[in-house]
């Protein structure tokens, strides 16, 4: 898909957020108006093409009442909910700096690099069930991974990093990919198809992070003081957040399967959080913590890194 196509299905979902209800009519009027439009209406059967490619791509339904007016629904689901934001992010983003491009020198944003040279080819793939091949320079890894044929389910962003989910053919294992430690990748003629009854959006739907896991789904509960409470409350750790409020504290709740990088996100809220349950996840966070302290503890490490765990970082 070219940058200009997905930009003109992000003038559509704007437009239609802002405005609520409109005839085809009046978008085509609007979008001649635009710098879409570039001065002409837009043709009946272009709208019907991609009212239903911003349907089919990206989950976005776009209905019409009895008064041929086209609408977008006031609560779509949470994921097509945040994937509408993004899109109005970027879109927003970009419009500012080309109407006036000076502001650009006093907007600073952070880098993603990964969503630079593979994001539109995994995109496409994504939409078309196409098979891919690239090669993998993980961090883990001496050397390069040639020649991988993947099926990529879906895209996730998580901490700046765009990452494809997916089938890896060889060994047929699920896997997940970075896209900045993709060096080369090219679509392939053959499609895939995913496995009847599986929804990929389920894959991290009890999950913080990346970090796919077949582990139980449990009851976690954070202890935090007032302040940090109110961070929760305008970003949620996770979609099934519950809170009770104490007196100068509050007690959050969710359902989420124990992984790393849950065990991180709260040790970077340092002594704002606590965790109360379940007993396996307050031992990995100690786990961690003593780790952590070890690297100090040790009077030699400050001359030699031979004992610490660093060594063997990737």
């Amino acid at each position: 898909m070219s940058k200009d196509l997905f930009g003109r299905y992000v003038w559509i979902v704007d437009t239609l957020n802002r405005y609520g209800k409109l005839t085809r009519a009046e978008i085509s009027s609007l979008w001649k108006r635009s710098s879409k439009g570039d001065g002409e209406e837009m043709p009946a059967r272009t709208f019907f093409h991609y009212r239903r490619a911003i349907e089919e791509n990206f989950n976005i339904d776009i209905l019409c009442n009895s008064k041929g007016e086209y609408y977008i629904p006031a609560d779509p689901g949470r994921r097509s909910r945040a994937l509408t934001n993004w899109m109005l992010e970027q879109h927003a983003l970009s419009s500012t700096v080309k109407v006036s491009p000076e502001a650009s020198a006093r907007i600073d944003v952070e880098d993603v690099p990964s969503a630079r040279e593979f994001f539109q080819t995994v995109y496409e793939a994504v939409t078309n069930n196409q098979k891919i091949v690239f090669a993998y320079a993980g961090f883990n890894r001496a050397r390069i991974e040639h020649d991988i044929l993947f099926s990529p389910y879906m895209l996730k962003r998580y901490k700046q990093r765009w990452y494809m989910v997916g089938m890896k053919e060889k060994g047929n294992d699920l896997r997940t990919y970075a896209l900045d430690r993709v060096r080369e990748m090219r679509l392939t003629h053959d499609s895939f198809e995913i496995p009847k009854g599986y929804d990929p959006s389920e894959i991290f739907a009890d999950i913080i992070g990346v970090t796919a896991s077949r582990a139980p789904v449990k009851t976690v509960k954070l202890l935090t003081d007032s302040t940090r409470a109110k961070y929760f409350r305008a970003l949620p750790l996770h979609p099934s957040q519950d809170e009770v409020i104490g007196d100068g504290h509050s007690i959050f709740t969710y359902r989420l399967k124990l992984n790393y990088e849950l065990v991180h996100e709260i040790l970077s809220m340092g002594d704002s959080v606590k965790v109360l349950e379940p007993r396996e996840l307050i031992t990995m966070v100690k786990s961690e913590l003593r780790s952590t302290l070890a690297l100090y503890e040790d009077s030699s490490s400050t001359d030699s890194p031979t004992n610490s765990r660093l060594i063997n970082l990737p």
